[in-house]
């Protein structure tokens, strides 16, 4: 049911496949300096396409040559943080539950994905600021997550947001997030 704030009302967006646009992200484990697993992110350029300055993980949407959400998570990591996945040694594990975005019209399939060796990435200037490597104890259940209170265009909007290297994690990226720290917990 759609929130009712100072008499608007958001209308709803009906999700189906036939509504949104597929694309997929990279959730890839890597092994930290001192064995601790790490998941990568980038922080995004400022005043660049999409996602100004938010924290997200390599990924894009699917372009007719992607044989699968797969393909299309290691070509935009390629692009973006110039992954070589032979180099690093990147298995792909599977998928995790997709995730749709209303405001933009895309369904995410995030893929997930183990490097067997610290992969040497760099980030593409136009694209992403910096590469991050968060540890993935700071998603697993029970983890600390700050509740942000802030306006998005007209909307009131309140969330839940994971603190990595002086950053907020929101959105799809920090649901994906949670997803893995759900999986990870349990295993």
């Amino acid at each position: 049911m759609p929130v009712v704030r100072d008499g608007r009302r958001r209308p709803p967006v009906p999700l189906t496949e036939a509504t949104t646009r597929p694309a997929a992200v990279l959730v890839l484990i890597v092994p930290g300096p001192s064995d601790e697993a790490r998941v990568i992110l980038t922080e995004r350029v400022v005043g660049g396409r999409h996602h100004s300055g938010e924290v997200s993980f390599p990924g894009g949407r699917a372009e007719p040559e992607d044989a699968d959400p797969a393909a299309t998570a290691l070509r935009e990591a390629a692009e973006e943080i110039a992954l070589d996945p032979v180099a690093a040694g990147v298995h792909m594990l599977g998928r995790l539950e997709q995730v749709w975005i209303p405001v933009s019209g895309f369904r995410i399939s995030p893929m997930l994905a183990f490097a067997e060796r610290r992969p040497s990435l760099h980030p593409a200037e136009a694209e992403v600021a910096r590469i991050l490597e968060a540890p993935l104890s700071g998603f697993l259940p029970g983890a600390r997550i700050e509740i942000v209170e802030r306006m998005i265009g007209d909307w009131p909007l309140r969330y839940g947001a994971y603190p990595v290297d002086g950053l907020l994690i929101w959105g799809a990226t920090a649901r994906i997030l949670g997803q893995l720290g759900a999986v990870l917990g349990a295993s």
